[in-house]
């Protein structure tokens, strides 16, 4: 089984092939620039390093979301077109979960992946690791950072936060956290397209036709042309 992982969700570009047991090759950059021009390029040089050719994947997984609308719909539309092409599986991850999955596995408290949504608001999730596995203690959400914090407040155990953008919320998490709150270091702070690919190995295939990523909230423009349109409707 050799395995492809796409990550375009966020910042963090990732692509990597993961064989068996083996990962067999992985290129991730955390740069603001454009991902559709970047992508298909790196997922070639990866190959080629690696000596596969496309014939030799038998899945793919992509980062479904939340993150940059952009972003997502460049990932899952490239991951889609190649599963469809080869007629291979096609897997969708939570980007929050790839975030949460390395840092964490080796902690006992829980996890909580952090992406900036601007506005105080914050895409996050809670996981932990049991018997071996990541799961979900608080599905992804939107929300905002002052009230999931707050909320945290009753965990009996500490939690780990990870992701590139704490720095903008690190104060308010440590206020009202204190010594609860515990921070993965920098070198962990980007979602590993390895991981991801681990994360979809034992997952069943999806119908690519209906696959569709998870913004969990509407874009912008998509919300005002809704919000528009009812007040239309209503006169």
């Amino acid at each position: 089984m050799t395995i492809l992982s796409i990550d375009t969700s966020n910042y963090t570009l990732g692509v990597a092939l993961l064989e068996e047991d083996q990962v067999l090759g992985e290129y991730i950059t955390n740069l603001k620039k454009n991902h559709s021009i970047r992508i298909m390029p790196a997922i070639q040089t990866l190959m080629k390093d690696c000596g596969k050719t496309p014939a030799d994947l038998t899945k793919i997984v992509v980062a479904k979301g939340p993150g940059s609308y952009t972003g997502v719909r460049i990932g899952v539309t490239i991951a889609k077109t190649l599963a469809w092409t080869l007629n291979i599986p096609l897997v969708g991850i939570s980007s929050l979960e790839i975030l949460a999955a390395g840092p964490g596995r080796y902690f006992s408290g829980y996890i909580s992946p952090i992406f900036d949504a601007r506005r105080g608001q914050v895409y996050t999730g809670l996981y932990h690791y049991k018997d071996g596995s990541l799961v979900a203690v608080e599905q992804d959400q939107l929300v905002m950072l002052a009230d999931w914090v707050e909320k945290l407040t009753s965990s009996k155990e500490p939690i780990l936060f990870v992701g590139n953008d704490l720095p903008i919320h690190r104060a308010k998490i440590e206020e009202v956290l204190k010594a609860k709150a515990m921070f993965a270091t920098v070198t962990e702070q980007n979602p590993r397209p390895a991981e991801l690919a681990l994360l979809g190995r034992d997952t069943p295939g999806e119908d690519i036709h209906t696959f569709v990523p998870n913004y969990i909230r509407l874009a912008e423009a998509e919300a005002k042309w809704l919000e528009a349109k009812g007040k239309t409707l209503n006169g």
